[in-house]
């Protein structure tokens, strides 16, 4: 199955997933890699990668190692490593990681603070409207 591609996310262990028609509300912890294909509101803590497929629809918060999105996100993502928005991602909030990516066709709406390598580094604040979430 796509989302057990090692070679295609990250080396580390995966340790579970959520599947579409699943609804979750409150606060999800994960050591490994770990995907979202569903619905969920609340805290999303992850030491690896965690990945929000095309179907996830999540509302809350992620504090994380590196991130990849690929459905619909509101709110406020952490990141220490990387976070990544794929073609079909739609991210609404706030984003604060020392790298981002964002792939052509992916709607973020928001700000994003650019972490320095350092914690004395003084961040740098780019607000970001994408001009398709205007239309």
């Amino acid at each position: 199955m796509a989302w057990f591609d090692r070679n295609r996310h990250d080396s580390g262990e995966w340790t579970g997933f959520l599947e579409p028609g699943v609804k979750l509300e409150g606060r999800l912890e994960s050591s490994g890699t770990f995907r979202i294909d569903s619905s969920m509101k609340g805290t999303l803590v992850s030491e690896e990668t965690l990945i929000l497929g095309e179907h996830a629809s999540v509302e809350g918060q992620i504090d994380g190692n590196n991130v990849i999105i690929s459905g619909r996100f509101d709110g406020i993502i952490r990141a220490r490593g990387r976070v990544e928005l794929k073609t079909k991602a739609i991210v609404t909030g706030e984003i604060h990681c020392p790298c981002l990516i964002i792939e052509p066709g992916a709607v973020f709406d928001g700000s994003c603070q650019m972490l320095g390598a350092t914690e004395t580094s003084k961040p740098v604040t780019i607000p970001i409207r994408s001009v398709a979430a205007r239309a």
